[in-house]
């Protein structure tokens, strides 16, 4: 059998010991529990004055009980353990009588703390005098660490939660955010509570911050406790570095003495508004990025709680906020990519119907000076400020149209338009736009201004410029198959937010409709030209004077083509005072439809030399037809008339008949078509009777009788209506009331008409 301690077994000897020593320490131990209680025990009187303690307390204050006897417990305290004793938990013992783990700090010899948790009770005497204060103290090392552990922990959470609802607050303004500024007053409110800082704000990028050839700006779209002093001195210290600075990231700026050496002006403005360090947070999205968002960091100022911290010294920002910041920076950016996708979404929208609308006006407009006159006005009112529209003219280019926003400022360009120069400076915009074939897009407003002061021709042309403000210039060469047939100019003053890329698509898309147009209409006036040249030379001079015969002849041209189709008259007089007679229609309506029936018409004169026989004359033609060359068949109705007896002869190659008016009343001559002049040859009949004195012969083309979705008798029964109503020996006033009751003022067809009477 082995002993406790595993060696051999207890004698009798050793157990009585064991007893013995026990008995000892029992006898000894309330003395023995007192002094080397594992808790500090203290008696005082009334007033503090320790009147006994153990000497655990001692061992752990490191002074011996003659240094605590007599001394005051409050003397023992940290600062604020004094004030705390006196204030409260000495009035706590007076009314209460005992107090319950009570914290305060314990100063030790060496001046460290002990923490400590002290209970207290207050013996009284039968009167209720205080006689004696007996306490106990704990010590609280490890309590008080978990304690602030505890409460370090629900800080952070507690932060931590209220970093999530700034995001979701965040979240949840951005979403109703419609425009760059709606973003900026939600992310600055939100950024600024976030780091309780003095001031922030948004500032955004112009223009590309990643094109090393271009040098991007900077624009402050919302600041709150900022100056606007400080801001321009950040944006001149970002400069031509601009990218690099937004590529480095979320960082502070101190205010600190590098800072004063190499940036003064900053540095300066930051200490002007006691601004200590400025974190500059990057708002980007998708890897673009589009700005920043500036917190304002600084000193407390008046009314300010004092500050713990040491002055000049530099804060870093908590892991957890600097998160907190890159996701704000991350959702400020995204509702910025969203808002501008909106609003790109809307232009894309408003220029459609822009270009629609300006469609529509060229398609409508009478003539090109209508048309570039409603387009100038259109531009103005959706587009720019100015709007010139200058067309090439054989005197080179000509001021076709100039109109301005605000029509308190159209007389300055009417000015200009008076003092422009015949020719104009080759630098110019319209006039490089128009010698290069490419558009000049100027959206530096230094450019700009310099531009148009240098082609200034005098002192009064600069100062017109000067009153307009014009600071951007957009101008786009009119270009179709390589003709330049003008150049559009538009112009923005200082308070028209720069033109856009965009902006110029639009403006070029204008000039090249516009350019179709004035194709289109220089090509039709070639045409109209030509026409009228044709038809002076192809029509047969005014009917000769013929004893006891008036004529009158019409020739009226369709409205859709040129001004002259295959449509004819003619009146010949013949040997033996003959009169030979013809109108005709050639198929087409172009210029070889024009031609055809010139050559037509001259045969024709040259085969009625001998006088034969309307009949004769369709047989010669009808044989002689590819011999002649012509290229199209014809319709034509011959007559011949004998003035002296009114012998009268006709006959038709395919032609409508003639028409009679004699006394108020109107017919048709029963004359027999043969077949059209170039079909297969058929034997033409020919109708034999007398023209009566008085009585008027009309010969007429289909286009006179002919009307769209309108049968063709239903036009010969209107044309007899009309003819009896305005019958009349006058056969110049026939013709005219025909031709204003029967014709409309859109034709598809010409009309020639002859009308003789015999007086």
């Amino acid at each position: 059998m082995t002993g406790p301690d595993g060696g051999e077994p207890a004698g009798p000897q050793d157990a009585r010991d064991r007893e013995s020593q026990l008995d000892r320490l029992l006898d000894e131990d309330p003395a023995d529990l007192y002094e080397n209680a594992p808790m500090g025990y203290l008696s005082t009187l009334p007033d503090g004055r320790v009147a006994r303690v153990n000497r655990t307390f001692c061992a752990w204050t490191g002074r011996s009980p003659e240094d605590l006897l007599g001394s005051r417990l409050q003397e023992l305290l940290s600062v604020g353990g004094r004030v705390f004793y006196e204030t409260h938990l000495v009035p706590l013992l007076r009314m209460q009588g005992a107090v319950r783990e009570i914290a305060i700090d314990v100063t030790r010899i060496d001046g460290s703390l002990l923490p400590c948790l002290l209970n207290a009770v207050e013996m009284r005497d039968d009167d209720g005098t205080p006689l004696l204060v007996r306490a106990t103290l704990f010590e609280a090392t490890a309590r008080r660490r978990y304690e602030r552990e505890l409460l370090a922990a629900q800080r952070l959470a507690e932060e931590s939660e209220a970093r999530s609802r700034t995001v979701q607050k965040v979240v949840f303004d951005l979403a109703a955010a419609m425009t760059p500024e709606d973003v900026a007053t939600v992310i600055v409110q939100r950024g600024r509570a976030a780091m309780k800082a003095r001031g922030a704000a948004l500032v955004l990028v112009e223009g590309e911050a990643d094109d090393p050839r271009e040098l991007p700006g900077l624009r402050p779209v919302r600041s709150d406790g900022l100056s606007v002093r400080l801001l321009r001195r950040l944006k001149e210290a970002a400069g031509s570095r601009l990218a690099l600075e937004l590529a480095q990231g979320l960082r502070s700026v101190v205010l600190d003495a590098r800072l004063r050496a190499d940036q003064p002006q900053l540095a300066a403005a930051m200490a002007a508004d006691g601004v200590t360090d400025l974190v500059i947070v990057p708002v980007s999205a998708d890897s673009k990025r589009l700005g920043v968002l500036v917190l304002a960091r600084g000193e407390p100022g008046r009314g300010d709680l004092i500050s713990l911290e040491e002055p000049g010294e530099k804060r870093a920002l908590h892991p957890a906020l600097v998160d907190l910041l890159w996701t704000l920076g991350r959702q400020a950016g995204q509702a910025l990519e969203r808002v501008r996708l909106y609003e790109q979404t809307r232009q894309q929208g408003e220029r459609a119907a822009f270009l629609l609308a300006a469609a529509r006006l060229m398609a409508d407009a009478a003539d090109v000076t209508e048309t570039v006159q409603q387009l100038a006005d259109l531009v103005v009112s959706r587009l720019a400020d100015v709007c010139v529209i200058d067309l090439v003219t054989e005197h080179g280019l000509a001021r076709s149209a100039a109109r301005h926003r605000d029509p308190a400022r159209q007389f300055l360009l009417d000015r200009l338009r008076e003092k422009q120069a015949p020719t104009r400076s080759p630098l110019h915009p319209g006039v490089r736009a128009l010698r290069e074939g490419r558009t000049q897009w100027l959206h530096d407003p230094a450019e700009g201004r310099a531009l148009l002061a240098e082609v200034a021709v005098d002192d009064e042309y600069r100062e017109l410029l000067e009153q307009l403000q014009l600071q951007r210039v957009v101008s786009v060469p009119m270009i179709v198959d390589g003709r330049r047939l003008g150049v559009v100019t538009l112009g923005g003053d200082r308070q028209r937010p720069p033109f856009t890329a965009a902006d110029v698509d639009v403006a070029e898309q204008l000039a090249l409709q516009l350019a179709q147009v004035v194709d289109r209409a220089q090509r039709f006036e070639f045409e109209e030209r030509t026409s009228h040249t044709l038809q002076a030379s192809l029509l047969p001079p005014a009917p000769p004077e013929v004893p006891s015969i008036a004529t009158a002849v019409r020739y009226v041209a369709a409205t859709q083509g040129v001004d002259v189709g295959g449509d004819w008259y003619d009146v010949v007089r013949l040997p033996g005072n003959q009169v030979a007679m013809a109108v005709g229609d050639v198929v087409g309506h172009d210029i070889t439809a024009a031609a055809t029936m010139g050559q037509l018409r001259s045969v024709t004169r040259a085969m009625s030399v001998d006088g034969p026989s309307p009949a004769v004359l369709i047989d010669r033609l009808q044989r002689g037809w590819e011999q002649f060359g012509l290229q199209r068949m014809a319709t034509a109705l011959f007559a011949t008339l004998d003035p002296a007896t009114g012998e009268l002869r006709i006959a038709s190659a395919g032609h409508l008949p003639p028409l009679l008016c004699s006394d108020g009343t109107a017919e048709f001559l029963p004359v027999r078509p043969t077949r059209m002049l170039g079909a297969p040859a058929a034997a033409a009949e020919e109708w034999a009777g007398v023209l009566p004195t008085g009585a008027t012969l009309v010969l007429f083309t289909d286009g006179l009788v002919e009307s769209p979705g309108a049968d063709i008798d239903a036009g010969m029964d209107r044309l007899l209506e009309v003819a009896a109503r305005s019958c009349t020996a006058d056969p110049a006033e026939l013709c005219d009331r025909l031709l204003a009751e029967l014709t409309r003022e859109h034709r598809a067809d010409d009309i020639a008409l002859l009308a003789l009477t015999r007086t």
